[in-house]
């Protein structure tokens, strides 16, 4: 258990002393969905709610949101979300500060001790009841409509 302990510890050091944090591209974003669906493959019913930006409080729901944050490096499993990276990268419309005043009023110390994935999930939820999230599920219907009618 130290082990993990200490490797999760240094990895997050490490993004941390690589410099400058960037936000990840669509492009990548879309890459590390699709990895982290072959690391956590959830079912039908499952991917038709993600599609319609509804996320269940499911184990392999839970699992597949916490990769895709690890991946983002967004959330550190120790430290959990890092405020500053959310704002950046799901600022959508708003100012950064506006973001950043948002994803801070959802990031959370786990003092109940979650396990990482429910840690996350309650992260993402917050930040899904915000005024990111609803620029979120907005974009996101925007850009199914287009491809609707592009089909």
């Amino acid at each position: 258990m130290l082990k993990y302990l200490i490797v999760c510890l240094a990895l997050c050091s490490l993004v941390f002393a690589d410099g400058e944090w960037v936000p990840k591209t669509a492009e990548e974003i879309r890459a590390i969905r699709v990895e982290c669906l072959k690391e956590h493959p959830l079912g039908t019913e499952q991917i038709n709610k993600l599609k319609q930006v509804e996320f269940p409080d499911e184990p392999e729901v839970r699992e597949y949101l916490l990769c895709s944050a690890v991946k983002l490096d967004i959330f550190c499993t120790h430290e959990g979300y890092h405020a500053d990276r959310l704002a950046k990268q799901f600022k959508m419309d708003l100012t950064e500060e506006e973001a950043l005043q948002i994803a801070q009023g959802c990031v959370d110390s786990n003092a109940q001790k979650s396990p990482a994935d429910v840690w996350a999930f309650r992260g993402h939820q917050c930040m899904m009841s915000s005024k990111i999230g609803e620029r979120v599920r907005s974009y996101i219907k925007a850009r199914q409509a287009e491809r609707a009618a592009k089909a």
